[in-house]
């Protein structure tokens, strides 16, 4: 196919919205529920380490700006899904420090990788791709076993696997327009459309086929677990457990008014 910067950009910029906004869902079903139970802790974990890696490979590629933007962002988010069960002062330090020592990371080995290149050696490169590419399908294992061990999809927002999917379908055909196709590149975004397809049909067999709760789509299992969490919640002694960040509002000090 011929070479369309404009084309490359176009697609590549809608990946990147896509890979940006599709953790916005989850934490937004997260601090809606007041609960990640059921999302793997590890998912996100590792697909913020994996952004390092991804940024670091296609900065030094000078792959088109929006696929250089996306794993930016991609990885903070992913940062924050996964420390948001905490108390708010314990999440804003890891993110802290996740950012400082993943964004000197990327930079210090983006600075050698494109010496190297520059000497015509593509192995840090391509070793920094694959790396990426390995840690994100690691990452979507950890929920494959949360998805057999209950039978049922939950903790998941169904948009965000939607999202992640269309923008790795996205990012893909971006490369497409490249001058050379970029097949490291591609195989991470690949692997994600891969992988997240199986979550979506077990969504559809384990929550509607196996487990019919309500006529409908799918998505009808996602709200009858929202009210289930939030009738759990309401039985549950208000100090027993520490909240998440998202309604930690007073001091350890303060006292309840009510």
């Amino acid at each position: 196919m011929p070479e369309d910067r404009v084309v490359e950009n176009v697609l590549g910029t809608i990946g990147t919205v896509c890979w940006t906004c599709q953790v916005l869902p989850q934490n937004w079903k997260s601090w809606r529920e007041h609960s990640t139970d059921g999302l793997s802790a590890y998912l996100m974990f590792l697909w913020a380490v994996a952004a390092v890696f991804l940024g670091i490979y296609n900065v030094s590629q000078d792959i088109s700006i929006p696929l250089i933007i996306q794993p930016q962002l991609f990885g903070f988010l992913s940062a924050l899904s996964w420390v948001q069960k905490r108390s708010l002062r314990f999440c804003l330090l890891v993110l802290a420090l996740f950012c400082l020592v993943g964004g000197g990371l990327e930079a210090g080995m983006t600075v050698i990788s494109k010496q190297a290149l520059n000497k015509g050696n593509e192995r840090p490169v391509q070793c920094f791709g694959i790396a990426a590419s390995v840690i994100i399908v690691t990452g979507l294992l950890p929920q494959y076993w949360e998805i057999w061990k209950r039978k049922k999809v939950i903790g998941v927002s169904y948009y965000f696997i939607t999202v992640d999917t269309l923008g790795g379908v996205f990012s893909l055909l971006s490369l497409v327009f490249k001058p050379e196709f970029d097949i490291i590149a591609a195989i991470p975004y690949s692997l994600v459309v891969a992988m997240d397809i199986p979550i979506l049909i077990a969504a559809l067999i384990f929550n509607h086929f196996l487990q019919p709760t309500h006529p409908g789509s799918v998505l009808d299992e996602e709200t009858e677990v929202e009210a289930n969490q939030h009738h759990a919640q309401n039985q549950e002694t208000r100090h027993s457990v520490k909240p998440p960040f998202w309604t930690w509002r007073k001091s350890p000090g303060e006292k309840d008014s009510t």
